[in-house]
């Protein structure tokens, strides 16, 4: 079966990486041999990573080889990830959501199937945006969204034609290897109390949220003696507020900040050492989730706070904008002392969401694996 991705490829993304490994090994181990080729931003180091085919992305030039791959395909999987939104700006056919819907206007030019996969919507709030998602994602042939509010969204927009079904986001069949690199380069002991730190630049909140979160950080280290380790998903940027927050402690000394060129892998494999994680990142707090590590979440957009009411852990967690530090420490000290229970409660609702995200790809094989167009 040759199949091609489209997606946030290539473009130093964690969250996306992830969702890139996720998808190609699960594809691999449920399908016989399938051919694979994807759309990144750096197909070369695209290519030599996950030993797949690979094409550039943009428009800028490659786009012979992007109708020949979708000529040549039997399946369009777009996603996964929250591909379809508006939140950057849109204009015209310039923006993410043009982008991937134009993705999937070619694919059906090229007489290619299309499986929206493991997606997350909107918010798409554009007269524009929502004009598109009416002409373009109705010729899906199949749909699959990570969470209730997506499916519900996309009717809300007017996309009714494709059969819709809710799974969860494909990271939650993420398949680590064992690695080490990460936890390695901070030189620590080996008995500390790590927390884990994944923030994001965000637009209305950041200079709020980052100066409670500083005095959190340095309540936390003053009275459990943790170490607070910085997680940079998405560099220079989260780098950039990580030490924006760093600035603002006064125990800055005692925080560490991982280095911007580790993968997946190893941001997993750390992320899986610490005994608490606070995030504004999705995959970082699905990472902990996986890992059964407790996990406080700043929500910014509603797949977080979706995702955090099917791990257990909303009601330790907070929208972005309307959280006190003094509660926020109060969560963050309740889930260090108490992290049997609360890893007793996440633990099945991780396994239910670990097998729903498996079902993306059982789905797939269900209705497209048919050998050809």
């Amino acid at each position: 079966m040759k199949i091609v991705l489209s997606g946030f490829y290539g473009l130093g993304n964690t969250g996306d990486e992830a969702i890139l490994k996720a998808i190609v090994d699960n594809l691999r181990e449920d399908l016989d041999n399938p051919d694979i080729t994807v759309f990144s931003l750096s197909p070369e180091q695209t290519a030599k990573e996950y030993g797949v085919k690979s094409v550039y992305r943009g428009w800028r030039h490659g786009n012979k080889e992007k109708v020949k791959a979708l000529r040549q395909a039997d399946l369009l999987i777009s996603g996964g990830g929250g591909l379809l939104q508006d939140t950057y700006p849109t204009k015209f056919l310039f923006g993410p959501l043009p982008y991937y819907l134009l993705i999937v206007f070619l694919a059906k030019l090229c007489g290619t199937k299309v499986m929206f996969f493991s997606q997350g919507i909107g918010p798409v709030t554009s007269k524009w945006g929502k004009f598109l998602m009416r002409l373009f994602a109705n010729m899906a042939d199949f749909v699959t969204v990570r969470d209730q509010y997506s499916k519900d969204y996309l009717l809300s927009l007017g996309v009714k034609r494709p059969e819709t079904v809710v799974t969860a986001d494909i990271v939650f069949a993420f398949k680590p290897d064992e690695d080490h690199v990460a936890y390695a380069s901070l030189g620590l002991k080996g008995d500390e109390r790590l927390v884990a730190v994944a923030p994001r630049p965000w637009f209305d909140h950041e200079d709020e949220y980052i100066e409670k979160l500083a005095w959190v950080l340095d309540e936390l280290i003053e009275q459990r003696g943790v170490m607070p380790v910085f997680v940079p998903m998405e560099p220079p940027y989260d780098t950039n507020v990580s030490k924006k927050v760093m600035a603002k402690m006064r125990f800055a000394d005692k925080t560490r900040l991982l280095g911007e060129s580790f993968t997946p892998n190893e941001f997993y494999n750390f992320i899986a050492k610490t005994d608490l994680t606070i995030a504004l990142r999705l995959h970082a707090l699905i990472f902990a989730a996986l890992s059964n590590v407790p996990h406080i979440g700043l929500s910014y957009d509603q797949k977080v706070e979706s995702f955090l009411k099917r791990s257990g852990m909303w009601d330790k967690s907070f929208p972005l904008g309307e959280f006190e530090k003094e509660t926020l420490l109060a969560n963050a000290l309740y889930a260090l002392d108490h992290s049997d229970e609360l890893k007793a409660m996440m633990a099945p609702n991780v396994d239910v969401l670990r097998s729903e995200a498996k079902r993306n790809v059982s789905l797939l094989k269900d209705r497209f694996n048919t050998g050809g167009k």
